[in-house]
């Protein structure tokens, strides 16, 4: 087992990573930004180091600099959450050059599942159904080659990123090369690399996921799937655990194949297969190659830790159980709390936290790195707190969430917290009727 782990990220899930690691005997190391000095994770460290200004590329996305700081400290592996360098296999391929353990797949398996063009096709050998759509697309001429066979609507996406970035849909021809270019400009900014493709554009389908759980020795399992459907901008919002929408044999198929893909990868540690549903037909879009925002629901079900689990399994310990030793119980939804202002086209909301009051009690988790007086600053992603919570059914965790909503004060920021608590008293989120599209919808008939 590793004797200390560096932390290469910030906010809630460094406080997750942190709070795993000490619990398994492990020591840690944080890193911060001068915007972070004296942030939550800095003070639950057993170290703590900064590594340049507030900019993440001078400082979170620096791998000179975390790697300094993992030889300083003389830590033996480093956890990248998620975000940041979490997927980038640039950065495990230093890891592994450097003898420094990446908690995390291999760089091989983080450079094929990176590449969404060619997931798609290992997916594709594995069996496994993928949303028709076109091969890389590096000129306007491939586009509209692409754009005869598949029609309109249409989704563009970038084949190396992730997160919504590069992301558009076009619904006519009269959008197709304004999208496309823009697209362009925004793959290449995000990822360096401004190849595209499109995906026939599903209206109505829902976004579900399967967590895999994988060791080096071939054993994977599933710890079931996710409802991912509410949305903004690509954003998850709100999600739970299981979907609403699955049959018993749909949600078998659904995990079956999220298990051959990540055996067609040769996939080590935990991740993500994601699939739009369709009606009675599922499609494989994707792998995300870390751990997700959303994986309290799955521990709730299953009753073990993933960031533990993520630990073991890179230093090299088998997985231990198999697909018949998960008990998948209960309903779990998770709520996240965005500094952001929904009636600003979710505009971040910068400010100085002060804390009225948080919730508690039976069945409730709250995933956080708030403290009474935090500075929210623009430089880092929005999300400020988790709301999870377990329940015997779904009804019983609807009523749970919206009890914890209510308890969620604080003052200093606009939040989602309001939105959120509308969507869960919705009666269409109470009868389980969203799809990736229902947010944009709710949105608009509130204007």
């Amino acid at each position: 087992m590793f004797q200390k782990i560096l932390v290469a990220n910030r906010g809630e899930i460094a406080v997750r990573i942190i709070e795993a690691a000490h619990e398994l005997g492990i020591s840690t190391v944080a890193i911060f930004s001068e915007a972070d000095r004296g942030a939550l994770h800095t003070r639950l460290a057993d170290e703590a180091y900064c590594i340049g200004p507030a900019s993440p590329q001078q400082s979170y996305l620096k791998i000179a600099a975390v790697m300094s700081v993992a030889e300083v400290s003389r830590a033996d592996a480093i956890h990248p959450g998620y975000g940041f360098l979490a997927e980038d296999p640039h950065f495990v391929e230093v890891c592994e050059a450097s003898k420094i353990a990446f908690i995390g797949p291999r760089y091989e398996t983080m450079r094929k599942a990176g590449d969404k063009l060619r997931a798609k096709e290992i997916a594709r050998a594995a069996g496994v159904p993928v949303v028709p759509g076109s091969g890389a697309l590096r000129s306007e001429a491939d586009l509209q080659k692409a754009v005869e066979q598949i029609g309109f609507p249409l989704l563009l996406k970038a084949s190396a990123g992730g997160g919504g970035r590069g992301m558009r849909i076009v619904s006519d021809a009269s959008e197709l090369l304004e999208k496309f270019r823009a697209a362009q400009r925004e793959a290449e900014a995000a990822f360096g690399d401004p190849t595209l493709y499109i995906e026939r554009y599903l209206s109505g389908a829902r976004h579900v996921e399967v967590q895999i759980v994988a060791d080096q020795y071939g054993n994977i399992v599933h710890w079931g799937e996710r409802e991912c459907s509410i949305q903004r901008r690509y954003q998850k919002l709100i999600e739970e655990s299981p979907s609403p929408a699955l049959s018993a044999p749909m949600r078998q198929a659904l995990c079956e194949a999220a298990v051959r893909v990540a055996r067609a990868l040769e996939y080590h540690n935990v991740g993500t297969v994601e699939f739009l549903v369709a009606g009675d037909e599922f499609y494989f879009i994707e792998i995300n190659a870390r751990i997700q925002v959303e994986h309290p629901l799955s521990e709730m079900r299953v009753g073990k830790n993933l960031i533990k689990e993520q630990i073991r399994l890179a230093a090299g310990e088998p997985l231990g159980y198999s697909q018949d030793d998960i008990q998948l119980g209960g309903h779990a939804i998770e709520c996240r709390i965005n500094a952001e202002d929904p009636t600003k086209n979710f505009a971040p909301s910068t400010g100085v936290v002060k804390i009225k009051a948080l919730p508690g009690g039976q069945g409730v988790r709250l995933d956080t790195a708030l403290y009474d007086g935090l500075p929210i600053t623009p430089y880092y992603d929005s999300l400020v707190a988790k709301v999870i919570v377990h329940g015997q059914t779904r009804h019983e965790a609807i009523l749970k969430m919206i009890n914890a909503l209510k308890r969620f004060e604080i003052e200093g920021v606009q939040t989602t917290r309001d939105l959120c608590l509308e969507i869960i008293s919705s009666a269409e989120f109470m009868a389980g009727e969203v799809d990736t599209q229902f947010l944009e919808r709710k949105l608009a008939k509130n204007l």
